[in-house]
């Protein structure tokens, strides 16, 4: 075993101690620490801006793409933010212990099936500082230990962030180890902690396609993961053009670089002729390239950067100011299309057909899927949850935000008075 493996084996072997604790850590222990961290970020706030500058400034050194560069920086707003995405998951009920069903059988044996934590949960990102705050915070509260494993590009700031909660989380009375940050930029880091089966109960991997691809590759630990986000808005013949408008603008340009942007549009060609060539100027004013059918080209006019789309791009996550665009003559056909080439992240149909709706959301295989709302929503703090570890587009265990429920699996309590089995 070499140095960094043998590093990675010891922080299992602690974390793992600690989850064994952590799983019966009270309740107000557990929002008393992540209250603690929230106050330490704020107080922080102008070092941690300080050191994140530093690692902003090597990766625009290095070259990093811009779209990573946007993830990676933190100012004194995403450190409010981050503050109080903490607060609002130690505001959450604590799913440990729930009584997820009971039953009684003819024997008289009285069961219980229990939520309980997971245990070692190992997170492996990129970029987001915020990650280490957010995946921290839900993996305490649900009772978990967590090793963090950030990118080479946010290595001072992620240090930061976790040395912070670290602290906080000791003074409060969390058991030790409970949150570990794996230090090294040593990518044989990576490699053995998806290796670590013994200690950890599974690793979710937040990035980029490449770096998700990676994890699986050489994990023997379950991997939670969604490759990439290559979102759907479909625009219904009897869609409300003014709301097509506002939704599409709001799926691709708010924040593009992110996975819950929208990368491809869909037009019925009942409502091609009279939304695309206005949204088209709109899209060619903030910037956008559009890579468009045949149909598509011919609604989209002059004044800006139109190419045929090819193949590839219609499973394309660009993370960018780049649009497909397709016409399609039919509700069905606009779901095959998502159905095909989708990453089963997020889709949103525009309509006032109430049937549509319903077949979109029922027959569009998506993790998330809406009716009149934009794609930029699939967040946990969005949905309620509190932050978020990822989004998962896997089927087991966990699908869409994954927050606290989705970080606690469960057993099963049996309570007898003698009973043995004839």
């Amino acid at each position: 075993m070499n140095r960094t493996a043998a590093m990675i084996e010891g922080m299992g072997r602690k974390a793992r101690a600690a989850a064994l604790k952590l799983a019966s850590t009270p309740t107000e222990t557990k929002r008393a620490a992540l209250r603690a961290m929230a106050d330490a970020f704020e107080k922080a706030r102008a070092r941690l801006v300080a050191e994140n500058a530093k690692d902003v400034a090597r990766a625009k050194k290095e070259g990093l793409a811009p779209a990573m560069v946007e993830r990676l920086t933190l100012d004194a707003k995403r450190v409010a933010a981050m503050a109080q995405g903490v607060r609002a998951v130690a505001a959450l009920p604590d799913p440990v212990g729930e009584i997820l069903r009971e039953w009684t059988r003819p024997n008289g044996l009285r069961i219980r099936k229990v939520r309980v934590p997971l245990g070692v949960i190992g997170i492996i990102y990129e970029s987001r500082p915020n990650v280490t705050a957010d995946s921290g915070a839900l993996c305490l509260m649900a009772g978990n230990a967590c090793i963090l494993r950030g990118g080479r590009e946010a290595i001072r700031s992620n240090a930061a962030i976790a040395g912070l909660m670290r602290e906080a989380g000791d003074k409060a009375g969390l058991p030790p180890d409970s949150l570990q940050l794996v230090r090294t930029t040593d990518r044989e880091a990576v490699r053995a902690l998806a290796r670590l089966d013994q200690y950890l109960a599974c690793i979710v991997p937040r990035g980029g396609e490449g770096l998700i691809r990676a994890v699986v590759e050489h994990a023997t630990v379950p991997v939670v993961k969604h490759y990439k986000g290559v979102c759907h808005v479909f625009v219904d013949r009897a869609a409300d053009l003014a709301m097509a408008r506002e939704i599409a603008l709001n799926a691709k340009c708010q924040r593009p670089s992110v996975c819950n942007a929208m990368e491809t549009l869909l037009v019925h060609c009942g409502a091609a002729e009279r939304f695309l060539p206005g949204f088209a100027k709109e899209l060619f004013a903030r910037g956008v390239e559009l890579r468009a059918d045949p149909k598509a080209r011919a609604f989209l006019g002059k004044g800006g950067k139109v190419r045929a789309a090819r193949p590839a791009d219609w499973g394309t996550e660009y993370n960018a100011l780049v649009l497909n665009v397709r016409v399609v003559d039919s509700l069905d056909e606009a779901i095959a299309h998502i159905n095909r080439h989708g990453s089963a992240h997020s889709d949103s149909i525009v309509t006032s057909d109430t049937g549509a709706a319903e077949r979109f959301l029922a027959e569009v295989d998506s993790a998330t899927v809406y009716h009149n709302a934009s794609t930029r929503f699939t967040d946990g703090g969005e949905f309620g949850m509190g932050a978020e570890i990822g989004i998962s587009t896997d089927r087991l265990h966990a699908r869409g935000p994954m927050a606290l429920e989705e970080l606690t699996t469960y057993k099963y309590l049996i309570h007898g008075s003698g009973q043995i089995r004839a």
